[in-house]
């Protein structure tokens, strides 16, 4: 793995020990945590972005609520966002195409 070379917005610098270059495009490593009391973009930590989820881990609502979460923190669309690895983990790993 390595750090993303393409350009991201200065506002978003902070991400980069969460961020990576893989073949696909620039990957965001998160942490989810489901069935919290309210949606929310917490810290950075071991080197993934944690967040907060209210929906629940039952077909694939959390999954599109970490979607909806990360597409409006990044201010870009859910549809420039898609979850490599870890559909059914706490831990995933998210494309972020819109950034290639």
């Amino acid at each position: 793995m390595r750090a993303p070379s393409a350009r991201l917005p200065a506002h978003l610098d902070f991400l980069k020990p969460a961020l990576h270059e893989e073949k696909e495009g620039i990957v965001l490593e998160v942490y989810v945590i489901p069935r919290a009391p309210c949606d929310s973009v917490e810290e950075l930590r071991d080197g993934r972005l944690f967040l907060r989820v209210k929906a629940v881990p039952e077909k694939g609502r959390a999954n599109k609520a970490v979607l909806d979460l990360i597409a409006n923190y990044l201010d870009t669309a859910p549809s420039n966002l898609r979850i490599l690895r870890g559909h059914s983990s706490r831990r995933k790993s998210i494309l972020l195409q819109s950034f290639r």
